[in-house]
């Protein structure tokens, strides 16, 4: 079982519903009403008041961003049911971090350490290193010692970021269609299959036939007579 597969047994045990709301910054009014009514379901004038204030304003600079989005295509890269960017997964955790700002400085502060370190080995800043490069540095903190009693803050860092990213990406339509997940459907029950009853033994009463679902009627209504019989 590859990576991606394991993931997506892992979000089938456990399934999660969420929105990825988009931000923005110094945009107008409209703009903000616009991106609020999308998320209407039920908001009471606070949360609407909450949400705009959220929408309104931007944590990360366009260079993290940037990094933020580089770093969620190696934890999850491209498939042909959609992408990092298709299921807003940058949004959904720069909206997070506003939401939740006790995520900004583990988030922020790992950031800065993958250009340090980027720096330091390799003369440039994570973003401009090649592909090889980047998973060599991801490599060092994606797979921590088990063993040990603390973890460092960059391997802190990456498994926040990896959770978000997994989190965004799988809680979007695109992500719950890569899931297979349909939710509840109505199905055709049309009674135990005739080889099951065989292995056991068991038969219909052949009176009780008569008064089954069906499934070429499931649509019609019922109709009974005075005394409560069914007779439709």
């Amino acid at each position: 079982m590859n990576r991606r597969d394991s993931i997506r047994s892992l979000f089938l045990g456990s399934m999660a519903g969420g929105l990825a709301l988009e931000s923005c910054v110094s945009a107008p009014e409209e703009v903000i009403n616009e991106k609020i009514w999308q998320y209407q379901y039920g908001r009471t004038p606070k949360e609407a008041a909450y949400d705009e204030k959220l929408l309104a304003s931007q944590y990360f600079e366009n260079t993290e961003l940037n990094k933020i989005t580089r770093l969620a295509n190696l934890i999850l890269p491209p498939t042909p049911e959609g992408t990092i960017e298709e299921a807003g997964v940058p949004p959904f955790i720069e909206f997070m971090v506003k939401d939740f700002p006790g995520l900004q400085t583990p988030l922020r502060g790992g950031l800065m350490w993958l250009d340090s370190h980027s720096n330091r080995t390799y003369g440039m800043d994570f973003i401009k290193c090649t592909e090889d490069q980047q998973h060599e540095v991801l490599d060092q903190i994606a797979f921590p010692d088990l063993k040990a009693s603390s973890q460092k803050q960059e391997v802190q860092f990456f498994s926040l970021m990896r959770n978000l990213v997994m989190t965004g990406y799988f809680t979007s339509a695109i992500g719950i269609k890569e899931l297979g997940y349909k939710g509840n459907q109505p199905n055709v029950w049309d009674g135990v299959p005739e080889d099951v009853l065989k292995d056991h033994g068991m038969i219909y009463d052949e009176s009780w036939l008569p008064k089954f679902i069906d499934q070429s009627k499931r649509n019609d209504q019922a109709v009974w007579d005075d005394d409560g019989n069914l007779i439709s």
